[in-house]
């Protein structure tokens, strides 16, 4: 569903730590396994002493279909790991997610950055933060680029004065949060008044679609910010329309980046013991070292590692999320 948005927004500022690592990221080739077909070998513990099932949610990053399809190797892994069923649920909203979070009904959930300082600034009590990925080139974070189409004649931001522009959604942290405190700085003047429409397209891809499709002259989308332009760098929402043969990169180009995002959180129902958080963690480090292929679905791409995490890595998101709260 798309909504309008006329609200102005707080500015904070975003910083986070850059980590260097020997890994590299695995290039995907034919000798590598189908993804969920290797016999699982890692960290184990019986879940079902605390639960009779492990649920994990997903944010809208495309359709359902696709996202369950592509992450059917992380539920097999995860009940080989867990010793119980872990169903998979997607949500058509960011705020569905959410919701299920903060009611106890999801032990698992990849966020977005902002998303989850949405699920903390509630109940700081609900989902810890538990690992995160490493881009190829060592960053723990990502980019949120401002697209138009190539033909568009939308080729800087003095251009976008006027024009339509589509976010992915209100709880997306590139899709929304970030572009909402650095456009303003970057622009001199607030977004309601520089273009002529601000629409949510419901998620990434959909806003990279309505780019494509005209609904849009303009619209936010994620990205790695390394590799090659060409193929929609290492991950993101490029790379995974990329992949599925839905975008050719020369149809479309890159106008405006923001500064690096801390990378969203992996995170797991904080009610849940130690050893299980543990074991979590561990099988995605083993995902990583043994079935490259269920690690590319798993991440949107490549990754170089997985990276523990806590709260204080998400503080100055949590920050911005709260004042643009209390701003508007």
């Amino acid at each position: 569903m798309k909504q309008i948005l006329t609200s102005t927004l707080a500015v904070a500022t975003i910083s986070f730590a850059t980590v260097t690592n020997a890994n590299q990221a695995v290039e995907i080739n034919e000798t590598h396994p189908e993804p969920g077909t290797v016999e699982y070998t890692g960290p184990k513990y019986d879940f079902s002493k605390e639960n009779d099932s492990f649920r994990v949610g997903f944010l809208p990053a495309e359709s359902a279909a696709d996202e369950l399809g592509r992450n059917a190797c992380l539920s097999h892994y995860l009940q080989q790991a867990l010793n119980v069923p872990a169903p998979m649920f997607y949500f058509s909203e960011y705020s569905g997610v959410m919701e299920a979070a903060l009611s106890g009904s999801m032990d698992y959930v990849w966020y977005g950055s902002s998303s989850f300082a949405g699920v903390y600034l509630e109940n700081p009590d609900a989902m810890e933060p538990i690992i995160t990925r490493m881009q190829p080139s060592g960053d723990l974070g990502y980019y949120s680029i401002m697209i138009s189409r190539a033909d568009s004649g939308i080729n800087n931001l003095q251009d976008t004065a006027g024009k339509r522009m589509g976010f992915p959604s209100p709880n997306s942290t590139s899709g929304y949060l970030i572009p909402s405190i650095e456009l303003p700085v970057a622009l001199n003047k607030e977004m309601k008044d520089h273009f002529s429409t601000i629409e949510f397209a419901g998620d990434h891809q959909l806003a990279l679609q309505g780019v494509l499709k005209g609904d849009y002259d303009i619209a936010h989308v994620w990205v790695s910010g390394v590799g090659e332009w060409s193929e929609g760098y290492t991950s993101g929402a490029l790379r995974k329309a990329v992949d599925k043969g839905s975008l050719n990169m020369d149809d479309i180009q890159q106008i405006w980046s923001s500064k690096l995002i801390p990378n969203g959180p992996i995170a797991v129902r904080k009610a849940i013991s130690q050893e299980a958080k543990d074991t979590v963690l561990g099988m995605h480090k083993w995902i990583h070292e043994n079935d490259p292929r269920c690690d590319y679905n798993v991440a949107n791409g490549q990754v170089r590692d997985w990276v523990p995490v806590d709260i204080d890595f998400y503080d100055s998101i949590i920050k911005a999320r709260k004042a643009k709260l209390e701003k508007n």
